[in-house]
């Protein structure tokens, strides 16, 4: 029995289709995956090696292969459309064919030159204009997020013909709730929620009961920025316009989800150098190839970190204790350093760092780093006071800690920063920056203090 798709358990989903697959029950396979939504369908295909995604897009109908593309992390899809290239092109022609112009604008250039061709010659004008005017705009614009399946109306007519339209009309696109005002040449002038059209007196006009101040989306505004819109105002979906505030389209919530979690995954995936679109089940060879740039660089770091410990090996030699203790001096600061990071790079993702709070962040950040410093040099002190019965050795790992967290604040907070100005990621590159400061400075002033102290 297939499970239920109220139950968002995508470990018990993923153990059923690997058992149902192993065992050829295709009935079986088909219940679930109607029980489904089109992005569960693709978390599950994420989860699964190469060969198994294919077998299962074969048992999907059409209009819900087309969806799941569109749902697919573009690694995973462009992989699983150069398998389906090899068997299944006219299969994959009435999977693309089945969506929207909206959705297909964002696979058509994956798509083989073939299956592109043949999509356009079967769409209609209007669906080609909405298909062009969508694909215009960069990826990562409000443009390339809008759908131009807008309800629009003129100011001058009465809520009695525009709830007749819409009867007429018979079905509204999702996630609809406002109409928007427009005038002859597509300006927009304002919206009409649906609550004002149901509840208002039909014999008032659009003009009278519209709502004109409406913030609406340029184009060319970076997605993550409707983002933060969208927060802001807990919109369900927004009118997108031109620089002449013409209407364009309209973003809907749905899409500002996927653009959070997108987000969500670049930061967590950049911190170790991957991508958010990296395929789990890439072949292996690829995989180490993508992975050893990011290797390569980190060995350079670790190569420029063990230069330093070169510069104090006699100090090293004399007192073996330092050997034992130095990793640590480095830890801490890599750790705190990470934290600072890790809050400084959210911060400039929700636009909430500036030129006016940038200074108290900063004082901030040292505070916290003196008051954690102060802490666990006592500590660590303590334990090497212990350990090794020797004073001056507490005292310099002690002294060490206090400069390191120091330094791994300023780093943390400033490296974020500079990238940014430098239009860096700051989520793929502050990592390597930050380990190799705090590495650099932990060492010098750990080795460095106990050639001073201890020699």
């Amino acid at each position: 029995m297939p499970l239920s798709a109220e139950h968002d358990d995508t470990e018990r989903y993923l153990k059923t289709l690997t058992e149902d697959l192993e065992h050829g029950k295709l009935y079986e396979l088909r219940l679930l995956l109607k029980a489904l939504t089109p992005a569960e369908i693709a978390d599950l295909l994420e989860a699964l090696p190469p060969g198994d995604r294919i077998s299962i897009w074969r048992l999907l109908p059409p209009e819900t292969a087309g969806e799941v593309l569109v749902e697919l992390g573009d690694e995973v899809r462009t992989g699983l459309i150069r398998a389906i290239e090899q068997t299944d092109l006219e299969d994959l022609v009435q999977a693309a064919g089945s969506l929207d112009p909206d959705d297909l604008a964002y696979i058509i250039e994956e798509l083989p030159e073939k299956v592109r061709d043949k999509l356009i010659q079967t769409l209609s004008q209007t669906d080609r204009r909405r298909l062009e005017q969508v694909l215009a705009y960069p990826e990562g614009t409000a443009g390339s997020l809008m759908h131009t399946d807008t309800l629009t109306v003129r100011p001058d007519v009465t809520l009695d013909v525009v709830l007749r339209y819409l009867r007429r009309r018979g079905e509204l696109p999702d996630l609809t709730d406002s109409l928007y005002v427009v005038d002859g040449n597509d300006h927009l002038l304002g919206i009409l929620p649906f609550a004002t059209l149901l509840t208002r007196d039909p014999k008032k006009t659009v003009r009278e009961l519209m709502l004109t101040q409406v913030e609406a989306i340029p184009a060319d505004l970076p997605s993550s920025e409707v983002a933060v819109l969208f927060e802001h105002h807990d919109w369900i979906s927004a009118p997108v316009v031109d620089r002449q505030n013409r209407l364009l389209g309209r973003i809907t919530v749905d899409d500002v989800v996927d653009v959070i979690r997108d987000e969500a995954d670049h930061t967590l995936m950049g911190l170790a150098g991957l991508s958010e679109e990296t395929d789990m089940f890439a072949p292996a060879l690829e995989s180490a190839q993508k992975r050893a740039v990011w290797l390569g660089i980190n060995l350079l770091t670790a190569f420029l970190a063990a230069s330093v410990i070169g510069w104090f090996e006699a100090t090293i030699q004399k007192e073996v204790a330092l050997a034992v203790l130095m990793p640590i001096v480095a830890g801490m600061g890599g750790n705190a350093g990470i934290q600072t990071q890790t809050l400084v790079i959210r911060g400039l993702a929700l636009k909430q760092i500036g030129k006016s709070n940038l200074r108290m962040l900063f004082a901030k950040e040292l505070t916290v780093a003196l008051l954690n410093g102060l802490l666990w040099a006592l500590m660590v002190g303590a334990v090497a006071l212990l350990w090794f019965g020797k004073p001056k050795v507490a005292l310099t790992i002690g002294a060490a800690m206090v400069i390191n967290l120091l330094c791994a604040a300023v780093a943390g907070t400033a490296i974020p920063l500079l990238l940014r100005k430098l239009k860096v990621d700051p989520a793929i590159a502050s990592g390597i920056f930050l380990t190799t400061v705090t590495d650099v400075v932990g060492f010098m002033a750990f080795l460095g203090l106990a050639t001073w102290w201890l020699l």
